[in-house]
């Protein structure tokens, strides 16, 4: 029936048109953003994941950063131990020459206290963003010998777990101002005169080649030979923990990937279906415009049945 007040053909034109129009809204969204989900009304249960797992990867950079920072800090300090170690073995060096009669023990004291400032300053010099983790000072509020980094970041059932990575110094520090309790610091009352010295303190100065003091200078060098084991002991716990930081930097950038390209499986449009989508998209919009012309067409040849 044709009628002048309703235009069925024209409303059906007009509907279709309508939700091309929408159709090809969202495709051009999804092509311009390069995204299949950008909202949650696009597909609320993987626009819920993908913003949980884009929050999670942005808790692995802050981790990832961690770990660069820590090791950073293993690496001052396994510099600061290796400088260490040839000063202390020279120091080692230097009483061998001494055991010799005849030489110049004042003169290569002269030669040790230069070394020994040396490991003073290599101590309190091996700082990185504030943590000196070879010369401390254990009275100090807040210390502690357990250092932390923070390794991870994962989630379970809901629940978060931050885990670390642990480093023990107290057996690596070469000086503690608080107790003298250091690798270099530590004293040694093993002498024949009951003189205290540590490696940061003795002094051969005054020895003589009598037999008392010949067996204190043979001390002294078996007590420096035991410090440059402990100090050797100490730089291989360091490039073992610094290896291990580095692996887990490595797996933290690979696991930082692989969330990536998991939430770009569920929300990212393939721009190739989206173009094929967006063309075809286009000549319906056309055919639609012109069916609803051809619709309204009906009206004209209704008014053309009264000209005289």
């Amino acid at each position: 029936m044709a009628s002048l007040l309703t235009n069925g053909s024209a409303m059906t034109a007009l509907q279709n048109l309508t939700a091309t129009i929408r159709k090809l809204d969202e495709t051009q969204t999804r092509i311009s953003s390069g995204l299949r989900v950008g909202k949650a009304e696009d597909n609320a249960a993987y626009w819920s994941i993908a913003t949980t797992m884009r929050s999670d990867t942005g808790a692995l950079s802050t981790v990832k950063d961690a770990l660069g920072l820590g090791s950073a800090t293993i690496d001052v300090a396994y510099t600061g131990m290796n400088s260490a170690i040839e000063a202390v073995k020279e120091i080692k060096n230097k009483l061998v020459a001494a055991r010799q009669p005849g030489v110049d023990r004042d003169k290569i004291q002269s030669e040790i206290t230069e070394l020994q400032r040396q490991l003073v300053s290599i101590g309190s010099t091996s700082v990185f963003s504030g943590e000196n983790w070879i010369s401390v000072d254990s009275s100090q509020a807040g210390y502690s010998d357990t250092k932390t980094i923070v390794a991870s970041f994962s989630r379970s059932n809901g629940e978060i777990a931050i885990g670390t990575i642990t480093v023990s110094i107290q057996t690596m520090k070469l000086y503690d101002a608080a107790d003298q309790s250091g690798i270099l610091d530590l004293k040694d009352t093993a002498t024949n005169g009951g003189v205290e010295y540590s490696v940061a303190t003795l002094n051969i100065a005054a020895l003589t080649n009598s037999q008392a003091d010949i067996e204190d200078l043979e001390q002294m060098i078996a007590w420096v030979d035991g410090a440059v084991s402990k100090m050797t002991d100490s730089a291989a716990s360091l490039g073992a923990v610094k290896q291990r930081v580095t692996l887990q930097q490595d797996f933290v950038s690979s696991l930082m990937d692989a969330i990536t390209r998991g939430v770009g499986t569920l929300v990212d449009a393939d721009m190739n279906e989206e173009s094929t989508r967006l063309q075809a998209l286009q000549v319906q919009q056309q055919l639609g415009i012109q069916s609803l012309s051809i619709a309204n067409q009906n009206s004209q040849n209704i008014l053309a049945l009264f000209k005289g």
